[in-house]
């Protein structure tokens, strides 16, 4: 799928952008990993998808402007200060929307994803929650606005990737919007979070 296909179709809703995020594969260095769960968050108050539970609900701001320009660009926040988050921006240009990525399956690299994590997790527990995913990915605060639809990016997305069945749910961890059945995942994946 070219660029700029991939931007289109991440460009309408949250949640159909996080159905195409789903199963995706994201490559940074030698690391490539298979998304196995997502979540969807909408937009300002004043938006199309209002969602009080997203990054984007008070509207533009020096932390979340990332999310309001085009879709398929890196947003990444600090979790309780520690744990390194990432999302891909979705909707259209100006909308602020877009898909917390939170587990993968490491394809490739897993040597590098131990040496960073310091861990002896299974290989399909090695990026099983959102805070493991950016620390396996070695992805900082200093990757935000990365297009990841870009070949030449240092941080690249492949939506055109192979997935299996789809379970969906509430999220996770939030305290708003908590009935809204926007968590995807791969049903019975072994790398998808607790």
């Amino acid at each position: 799928m070219t660029p700029e296909r991939a931007r289109e179709r991440l460009s309408g809703h949250p949640l159909d952008a996080a159905r195409l995020v789903l199963g995706s594969v994201l490559t940074v260095g030698d690391v490539r990993a298979r998304i196995v769960e997502v979540e969807a968050y909408g937009s300002p108050a004043d938006g199309p998808w209002p969602d009080p539970a997203a990054h984007t609900y008070p509207g533009p701001t020096p932390r979340n402007h990332v999310m309001f320009g085009p879709a398929g660009h890196l947003y990444v926040y600090l979790s309780y200060g520690i744990h390194t988050c990432i999302n891909v921006t979705a909707g259209p240009d100006g909308t602020g929307s877009g898909v917390l990525m939170r587990a993968a399956e490491i394809l490739d690299g897993a040597e590098h994803v131990r040496a960073r994590r310091g861990v002896r997790d299974r290989d399909e527990r090695l990026a099983a929650g959102p805070g493991r995913l950016g620390q396996a990915l070695g992805i900082s605060l200093a990757d935000k606005g990365i297009d990841l639809l870009d070949p030449g990016s240092t941080v690249r997305l492949d939506l055109a990737a192979r997935r299996g069945p789809v379970a969906v749910g509430p999220r996770i961890g939030i305290s708003k919007a908590v009935d809204l059945p926007w968590r995807l995942w791969l049903e019975g994946h072994p790398s998808v979070s607790r």
